[in-house]
């Protein structure tokens, strides 16, 4: 899908529960991983953006909708599309799938916070890129 990051990810035992389920929790490291990697493609590595501008992003608000578990070796998709950017935060909605199979819905605020971990407003090129990646 147009504007649509994907990012894949295998289910290993370490993942999982006694039963083969995935642990809840784990949900949240994957969709994690996937808005780290949308940034990356960007040209953004959160690393420099925090030594060299002294700005990170928190997560502010997360809604998560459970739909279906995955399981041990199950191969998940997890697709990211930013909802909206402003001055200070971006909503990103997630959707991890296995296959056509929709497991588990995300809606995350970002905001951007500086050194005090107070709000700061979005670098400018940082907001250019996210919008480049999502086609906006």
């Amino acid at each position: 899908m147009k504007g649509t990051h994907t990012f894949p990810v295998r289910i290993y035992y370490e993942d999982t529960d006694a039963a083969g389920i995935v642990y809840y929790a784990n949900y949240l490291r994957f969709a994690e991983r996937a808005r780290t990697e949308a940034l990356r493609l960007s040209g953004i590595d959160q690393s420099d953006l925090l030594r060299e501008h002294n700005v990170g992003f928190v997560v502010r608000k997360c809604i998560v909708e459970f739909l279906k578990p995955a399981m041990l070796d199950d191969l998940l998709t997890i697709e990211t599309r930013l909802h909206d950017i402003n001055k200070v935060s971006m909503e990103l909605l997630q959707t991890i799938r296995r296959g056509e199979e929709k497991l588990v819905t995300m809606e995350v605020k970002l905001v951007v916070v500086g050194a005090e971990l107070k709000l700061v407003k979005l670098p400018d090129f940082v907001r250019k890129a996210m919008l480049k990646v999502f086609n906006h």
